[in-house]
Formats: C-alpha cells, sequence, structure tokens
C-alpha cells in the first residue's frame, strides 16, 4: 500500500511538529519553554466569545453558504473598506477554515503542472509544500537579514518568467516579522505592472501587530491596478486570539473566490457556523483592546532582541510587526557542545536547546533559509526572559 504521488511531495508543518513535541515533553512533567508556537497567549475577547454563545443559543448550527454567511461576508467587506481602503462585493469574499485554507484553496484551484510560485525566503513553511501538492514549482528569492529579510525589486523582476502563476508577498512576516513600507510595495509593485500573466497572493494575517508606529499598507491597496490579480487574504486568528476557531478569509477577483468556493464544496464545505458568528463580532465590534495588546508584543519584542543580541555569533533584527523574531547564528556554526557535539546546522542547534537548554525553537532550514531560529516572543515576559537566559548560557558553553 502506497500513498498518493502529491501528499509524498509535501513535509508535514516543521511549527506543528515542535508544537506537538513541547507538548508532550510537558505532559511528562519536563520543564520546557515553548516558543515554537505561533499563537498569541491572550484568551479571544470576550464579546467575541459571547458572540459564540449567543449564536449556539440562537439555533445558528446549522449548515451555512459553502464560502461563508452572507453576514460574515458583509463584515469582511467593511473591514477591508475601513481599514485598507479595499472596495469588495460579496461574490469577491472567501470564507475558510483558517489562512492556511485559503492558500491551498487559492493555488490548488489554479496551478497545473509545472507553473511556477516566487516566494521569499523566509518564507510560511506551507507556501512551498501546497504549491507542490499542487503540482507547480516554487521559486524561491532569497533575503537575509542584511536586507532585513525583505526582498528588492531587481530580485523580483528576475525570478519571474513566463511560468510564473504566482507571486506571494507576506507583511508582516511569519517567519521574521519583516514588514513592507508603501513606498517599499510600490516598488515591487512597479515590477509586477509589467507582468499581466502573473497573479498576487497577499498575506496580511499580521496585519494588526505592528511597533514603532509603522504604517501598515497591502498591494492591492498602494498599486490600484494590480487589484484584479490580487488575492488579499487576513483572518482572525493572530490579532483576535482565535487560531482554534479557524476562520481564515480573502477578497480578490470574483472568478477565483468562485473556484475556490467550488473546490471548498468538495472538501470542507462550510467553516463552523458557530466561529463564523463570532468571527462576526471581531470584525465588527471595539477594536481598541488591540492596541493593549501590540504594546505588551512590542514590550516582549525588546526584550528578546536586546537578549539575543547579547550572544556572541548571533544576530536579530528587531522586527516591525507580527511576535516573531529570527536571529541569524552563523557565528556559532562549527562549535561544539559540552556533550561533545559538533553544531553544523540549524536543526542540530534547535536540537540542542531543546535538550540541554528546555528552550523549543523552529530551524531556519523549515522556512528555507538557515542558520537561523524562529523564535515566537507570544508568551510572558518572564517565560522569555528566563528562556533568553537558557539560551545564552547554552550559547556560551559552546567551544
Amino acid at each position: 500500500m502506497q500513498t498518493s504521488a502529491a501528499l509524498q511531495r509535501i513535509q508535514p508543518s516543521a511549527t506543528l511538529a515542535m508544537t506537538s513535541r513541547v507538548f508532550e515533553l510537558k505532559r511528562q512533567g519536563i520543564d520546557v519553554i515553548g516558543l515554537g508556537a505561533g499563537e498569541p497567549d491572550f484568551d479571544t475577547p470576550d464579546f467575541v466569545k459571547e458572540a459564540a454563545i449567543e449564536a449556539i443559543r440562537a439555533g445558528k448550527t446549522k449548515y451555512t453558504n459553502v464560502d461563508g454567511t452572507p453576514e460574515l461576508k458583509q463584515a469582511i467587506v467593511a473591514k477591508y473598506a475601513r481599514d485598507n481602503g479595499l472596495t469588495y462585493a460579496e461574490n469577491q469574499i472567501s470564507v475558510n477554515s483558517g489562512g492556511k485554507h485559503t492558500l491551498f484553496n487559492a493555488f490548488c484551484a489554479t496551478i497545473d503542472a509545472g507553473d511556477e510560485v516566487v516566494i521569499p525566503a523566509p518564507y510560511w513553511v506551507s507556501y512551498p509544500d501546497v504549491v507542490e501538492f499542487a503540482g507547480g514549482k516554487p521559486v524561491f528569492i532569497a533575503a537575509g537579514a542584511d536586507q532585513n529579510y525583505k526582498i528588492r525589486p531587481d530580485q523580483l523582476e528576475a525570478a519571474i518568467t513566463a511560468k510564473t502563476k504566482w507571486v506571494v508577498l507576506n507583511s508582516p512576516s511569519n517567519p521574521t516579522g519583516a514588514a513592507y513600507t508603501t513606498a517599499e510595495l510600490k516598488a515591487l509593485g512597479e515590477v509586477l505592472e509589467k507582468h499581466p500573466h502573473v497573479l498576487i497572493y497577499a498575506d496580511d494575517m499580521y496585519e494588526h501587530i505592528l511597533y514603532d508606529g509603522f504604517e501598515f499598507a497591502t498591494i492591492a491597496q498602494v498599486c490600484p491596478s494590480l487589484f484584479d490579480r490580487t488575492l488579499t487574504a487576513n483572518g482572525v486568528s493572530k490579532a483576535y486570539a482565535m487560531t482554534g476557531w479557524r476562520i481564515g478569509y480573502a477578497g480578490g477577483p470574483a472568478w477565483l473566490i468562485k473556484a475556490m468556493g467550488k473546490l471548498q464544496s468538495q472538501s470542507t464545505s462550510n467553516p463552523c457556523s458557530i466561529s463564523q458568528a463570532a468571527s462576526v463580532a471581531a470584525l465588527n465590534g471595539d477594536q481598541s483592546f488591540l492596541k493593549e495588546r501590540v504594546t505588551a508584543f512590542q514590550g516582549r519584542r525588546d526584550l528578546v532582541v536586546s537578549m539575543l543580541n547579547q550572544i556572541n555569533g548571533m544576530t536579530c533584527p528587531r522586527p516591525e510587526g507580527a511576535f516573531y523574531v529570527y536571529p541569524e547564528f552563523s557565528g556559532l556554526i562549527g562549535k561544539t557542545t559540552p556533550k561533545g557535539l559538533k553544531i553544523t546546522n540549524d536543526e542540530e542547534m534547535v536540537g540542542y536547546l531543546l535538550d540541554d537548554a528546555r528552550v523549543a525553537a523552529v530551524h531556519g532550514a523549515a522556512f528555507g533559509f538557515s542558520p537561523a531560529l524562529r523564535i515566537s516572543y507570544a508568551t510572558s515576559d518572564d517565560l522569555l526572559r528566563e528562556a533568553c537566559e537558557r539560551i545564552q548560557t547554552a550559547c556560551a558553553a559552546l567551544r
């Protein structure tokens, strides 16, 4: 017996694998600090919970439209107009079971064998795997810490070919937290304007988690000429601390939204009706709590960046958004642990930190850029300080 060729082209999510390992270690009573999960430690706002409870009491527990209730689509249309200056009709909105589902629907509904998808690296782990599952070919653009993990227009131009189907832009980024300014997006948009056969996947999942007064912009907003071939994807998971509710959404051209709905009709069907009702409340409700949470995240960012940059051989850029840092540690490659293990790559570094320091991070190779680590600072200041002290001690012990 054998699995399909499509399944064999992909790997399990490295981030979810590390999260599962941390759960198992904690279940065994082992003192491990998990910095691998891309999940806010804040709770879902009470007014969102109450909307879900009310939906249950009102009997909103039946099937809905395949790709979202009219109420949620209206809330998403209003959100895009309010926050991004983008005008969509309801037939240009897709609601899915999480942001990963949005990505899967979009790529599997459009990619044929041999189609290329341009992906800046470091990248979210799911981008290349979903491309390969659909039969496409990921084309990577490397952007290191010296570029603040952001691609340049000349790099984008060089990567696009006649076979390019999509270009992915994720800002703020998972895994680096880097965010593109309006001017930077405009420059990338000028390249894309010259290639009308290319679709753009704008992953804005961390839109509301930005620091130091950074102003968010998205490519269809900055370059209106690209609106008709851009899928602007978002969700409630990160800003509203609703990861487990599993609601992602996107706005895009009606033909693409219809195609995504067709695929969804034969896969998951509608997202959870209760989660959709809660998401209406999240998008339409008071947004003032976001500022308080962003302030907390910014303080954590500053703490982690400061402590990691005290380590000889490690460089940690200060991200503009999200809740990750992506420290590069080429200066530690080739060193040996107290147990005699030579660190030759970032996967071995992650194993060393987990086994000896009891700190869980995710290796940079999973995000296409090494040697580096992705560290999530979506946990308390006390745990972050303790984790960074453990990492400092572990790195100082390398010889």
